[in-house]
């Protein structure tokens, strides 16, 4: 961030502890591209299909990443595509506590997602998004 810049440019701490968390699954998401690819040094199991679906992790864990450090560094554009995907989690959240019955992970796993929804859809990150925050846009 240049040294000119207002302080009210600076995202609230809201959005940069959501950055943070959206930073975690993204890291979570190539891990889980690593292990992916470890399974496919096993026996019996189908190489193609298993390096595409990694490749495919690394691919969503890259983004991640990118929107992470742009909800931290004060990237307004970076709010939505946070947004979306902690919404198009919630169904993993509720597979991991219905039909897969791992309950403890499904749990830890909705706490995270909830807690970094309502972090990007509080009051004051709506605000920011949309440059509420910006001195000229109290005239």
């Amino acid at each position: 961030m240049r040294a000119e810049e207002p302080a009210a440019a600076r995202p609230p701490r809201q959005v940069q502890l959501a950055g943070v968390l959206v930073g975690v699954q993204g890291l979570l998401a190539i891990a889980f591209a690593a292990a992916l690819g470890m399974r496919s040094l096993a026996p019996g199991v189908p190489v193609g299909s298993v390096l595409g679906e990694a490749a495919y992790f690394v691919v969503i864990g890259v983004a991640l990443l990118a929107v992470g450090a742009g909800l931290v560094t004060g990237r307004r554009w970076a709010r939505t595509p946070a947004i979306v995907t902690q919404l198009l989690l919630l169904p993993v959240v509720y597979s991991l506590i219905g039909p897969s019955r791992q309950l403890v992970l499904g749990i830890v796993a909705g706490a995270f997602v909830v807690t970094t929804f309502m972090l990007l859809i509080s009051e004051r990150s709506r605000e920011w998004s949309m440059g509420l925050d910006l001195p000229d846009a109290r005239g």
